[in-house]
């Protein structure tokens, strides 16, 4: 609950000795009778400071009492509708705080804080499309504070509603923002939809205007613009240059010979990439978090884990569709494919199916009612507002450990398991450069190893639980007859016959490390890529070729 301003402390807690006497003596309804009582007749700031410190007792209940009371008497309060409007939500009352939203944004369009709240309350229900509407008509009726700006551009970002974070920025920096966080916003925003010329020039103005601009992981985002013809390019340089800066954090400086090292892959300048990638996988590795010995009990525990004694009645109106496997296998670019079919919708890496997973496991659950509540949940941010479609992509590679789950909760659901050359997947996981702590693995080719393993073994015991509801794609296969690959697979889903190849990828954000390269025409270039490498690298031939 916010409140903008209050009396002092002494006023309020004045007002809840007695009560918390009646309380403690388990006389609740006397304790809040008194309560209010006390209260009658005092300036609209007492209630709300009263109101405020039952919340900071975690005493929700009396807290909506008081405020439910309060308006009665100031009927007209905005600050005393918003708190209102918080306390409901936290109590789980959604549909009775977004109707106060909404009413109290009829009254007051530009509060900001009831538009984020009611933002926030509609994206947990997986509303976004709604949300966003909500957020981008605080900004259409005047312009905010930098600092509201960013923070809008944030959430809808984290909303996976990219376009519209983009919109906000643009719009800033068409009315002559001359703030560099927003043009880099903007330049990130745009890699992610594709805008490649534009996210050059908000770049540029960003370098420009902020020494800082460097640690805004600018490099890496100029390097993944194109693919580079040769040295010449005046990003070589400029990649150089930044790591000459003095005090130029580690972040940044991992990040910018990640972007050399790409560089110089581009130009088949092999050895030099390999010399920055190595680099800046040492220096990415002192730093991670990620632990061999956890993900290997993550995976044993996976695999010993009993079936769920139940399924749960599978959806008639709409199929889940979960592309699996080693990240950097493909799976961005199948579900890109798959996503041009009028009747698939691609969701991206949604992380929810990990969330409900964790929240079951942390509660014990193995009643159906606790599984259809996930399901419920789960299923809202995977559907969401936007999208009259029937199949949904959720293409987070290691929902591969969560096949059991999956089919638990949606027996229709169809999975689709991509698998590349070993070696390959290696190498391009050792040349990226990940925002995710989760892919701390990716930076030391013996956690590379061992997730690859876990990876196998799961999807070896995932086939004989549930080989009917699982399809294999070979990356290899999908680059050299894509037509083929892309038939079969869409006569196992069951889609209505379509062109894939001949239809243009949906208009739509790609967050991933294959921003630029899910949009180009299939190509064969990373087939085999590791040959070029082995007199570099030669720990990729410690991965089977095949």
């Amino acid at each position: 609950m916010t409140i903008t301003s209050a009396p002092t402390p002494d006023a309020s807690e004045r007002h809840l000795v007695a009560y918390e006497r009646q309380r403690a003596q388990g006389r609740m309804q006397a304790a809040r009778r008194e309560l209010l009582e006390a209260l009658a007749g005092v300036p609209e700031l007492e209630w709300l400071a009263c109101a405020r410190a039952l919340v900071l007792r975690s005493d929700t209940e009396a807290a909506h009492a008081v405020l439910s009371a309060a308006l009665i008497t100031h009927p007209g309060s905005i600050d005393l509708r918003f708190a209102l409007a918080g306390i409901l939500q936290q109590r789980g009352e959604s549909a009775e705080a977004e109707t106060m939203l909404h009413e109290l944004l009829v009254r007051q369009p530009a509060h900001a804080a009831a538009t984020f709240l009611l933002t926030s309350l509609l994206s947990q229900q997986g509303r976004t499309h709604t949300a966003a509407v909500v957020m981008r008509s605080l900004f259409a009726r005047a312009r905010q504070d930098v600092d509201t700006v960013i923070r809008a551009v944030e959430m809808l970002d984290d909303m996976q509603r990219t376009a519209d974070a983009a919109a906000i920025c643009e719009a800033e920096i068409a009315a002559g923002t001359s703030d560099p966080r927003i043009h880099a916003y903007a330049g990130m925003l745009g890699i992610q939809l594709g805008q490649f010329e534009r996210v050059r020039e908000r770049y540029a103005f960003a370098l420009t205007h902020s020494q800082q601009a460097v640690e805004w992981n600018i490099p890496i985002g100029l390097s993944s613009l194109q693919r580079y013809e040769d040295d010449s390019h005046p990003d070589f340089e400029l990649f150089r240059d930044v790591l000459q800066q003095p005090g130029l954090g580690e972040k940044a400086r991992i990040t910018t010979l990640f972007a050399l090292g790409k560089a110089h892959d581009d130009i088949a300048d092999h050895a030099q990439a390999a010399d920055y990638l190595r680099q800046a996988n040492a220096l990415a590795h002192a730093h991670s978090t990620w632990s061999r010995k956890r993900w290997r009990r993550l995976v044993e525990a996976r695999l010993a884990a009993r079936p769920l004694p139940f399924r749960l009645t599978a959806p008639d109106e709409w199929t889940p569709l979960f592309i699996v496997g080693v990240p950097r296998s493909g799976t961005t670019l199948l579900a890109e494919l798959l996503a041009r079919h009028p009747l698939v919708c691609n969701r991206g890496e949604l992380g929810w199916l990990a969330t409900v997973a964790r929240r079951l496991e942390q509660a014990g659950a193995r009643e159906p009612a606790a599984f259809e509540q996930a399901a419920s949940t789960y299923a809202a941010q995977l559907r969401q507002d936007d999208s009259d479609a029937h199949w949904f992509i959720d293409k987070q590679p290691l929902n591969l450990l969560h096949i059991d789950l999956i089919l638990a909760l949606w027996p229709n659901a169809r999975i689709i398991h991509c698998r590349r050359n070993p070696r390959d997947t290696a190498l391009s996981l050792w040349s990226q450069s990940f925002h995710d702590p989760a892919h701390d693995y990716a930076y030391d080719f013996g956690d590379i190893a061992a997730l690859i393993q876990g990876c196998e073994r799961m999807h070896a015991h995932a086939l004989a639980r549930h080989a009917a509801s699982i399809h294999t794609v070979l990356y290899e296969e999908l680059i050299a007859d894509p037509g083929s690959c892309l038939d079969g697979l869409a006569r196992w889903l069951g889609l209505p016959g379509h062109d894939l190849l001949a239809t243009p990828s949906p208009d739509h954000a790609i967050s991933t490390a294959s921003a630029w390269q899910a949009r180009q025409p299939i190509h064969a270039h990373s087939v085999a890529r590791w040959r070029s490498y082995a007199p570099h690298v030669p720990e990729l031939l410690r991965f089977p070729d095949k």
